[in-house]
């Protein structure tokens, strides 16, 4: 994914660019080639597990939502950013393994280089493994060996679900103008999947869609409400690729922009399945919010 400079495709008008789920909360995203959207529900296969923090009580039989600091995440456990992750849902097996070490097979999601352990999800020792993994990743400061917890229909593990039950369906996006602008403005690159978004967006204006929160826009066939800017934490700190928290995220937004928004939720209103090039309508009132390729 490109996150500086001019657009990639040099085309005109907005359009989706690149596409991820992220099964296992807090972990590596997933690009995915193609995106079917349902009225009121998020990405298919999206924050569907997550590990409980050893002192945290959650009940897969009653789900409800927890704040985000019940669970391993990125924002206190930056080291899970070098753990590479993918998951089957056909087969219930989760591939893991750490970027740097090698040995035995050598992909996991798309990453060569990484040692590969894969689990089964369905066993209780296919998940133990993996969270006997993440606990000797984290050290002692976990306090323990975390639970991996799944997230039974129609609940996910997602930050904005405290605010309702369309919240915690709604699907991110991130413009990548307003990346491309956040680097120019700090003077270094900005990997966009800092921002953990499932939909990946360019030509339109930067920071435009920061505007368009109540209306409506499309998305090819599908029709999208804007509910809300995303309001960002420090996970952003954390480089995806490294695990080092190496930019001062909400300073830099704060100090360039004057608030700590980056990217949007939206709830679909009408579903349709999205790919890369799928061209983004904006709300109408801001044809002008489109960028002419350069």
């Amino acid at each position: 994914m490109t996150s500086h400079g001019v657009r990639p495709d040099g085309g005109r008008g907005g359009r989706v660019v690149e596409l991820y789920r992220y099964p296992l909360k807090g972990f590596s995203p997933e690009g995915v080639g193609e995106v079917t959207l349902s009225a009121g529900d998020g990405v298919p296969g999206d924050r569907m597990f997550a590990l409980a923090r050893p002192d945290t009580a959650y009940s897969e039989d009653a789900p409800e939502f927890l704040p985000k600091t019940r669970f391993v995440m990125l924002q206190k456990d930056e080291a899970i950013a070098r753990v590479r992750t993918s998951y089957d849902p056909a087969t219930g097996v989760l591939a893991y393994g750490l970027a740097g070490e090698t040995g035995g097979a050598t992909e996991t999601g798309g990453a060569t280089g990484v040692a590969v352990e894969r689990a089964d999800l369905a066993s209780a020792q296919g998940r133990q493994a993996f969270e006997e993994f993440v606990q000797k990743l984290l050290g002692p400061g976990l306090g323990g060996r975390p639970r991996l917890v799944a997230a039974r229909p129609p609940h996910r593990f997602t930050d904005a679900g405290g605010a309702g039950d369309t919240f915690m369906h709604a699907v991110s996006v991130i413009n990548l103008a307003s990346v491309r602008d956040l680097a120019d403005r700090i003077g270094q690159p900005v990997d966009p999947l800092r921002f953990r978004a499932n939909v990946y967006v360019d030509g339109i204006r930067p920071w435009a869609e920061l505007g368009w929160t109540g209306l409506e826009l499309g998305l090819g066939a599908s029709r999208v409400r804007v509910l809300a800017r995303t309001p960002r934490c420090a996970a952003t700190t954390v480089n995806p690729g490294t695990g080092a928290r190496d930019i001062r995220m909400l300073k830099e937004l704060s100090s360039n922009y004057g608030h700590t928004d980056c990217g949007i939720y939206v709830t679909v209103l009408t579903g349709a399945t999205l790919r890369p090039g799928t061209p983004l309508t904006p709300p109408v009132g801001h044809e002008e919010d489109l960028l002419c390729g350069s």
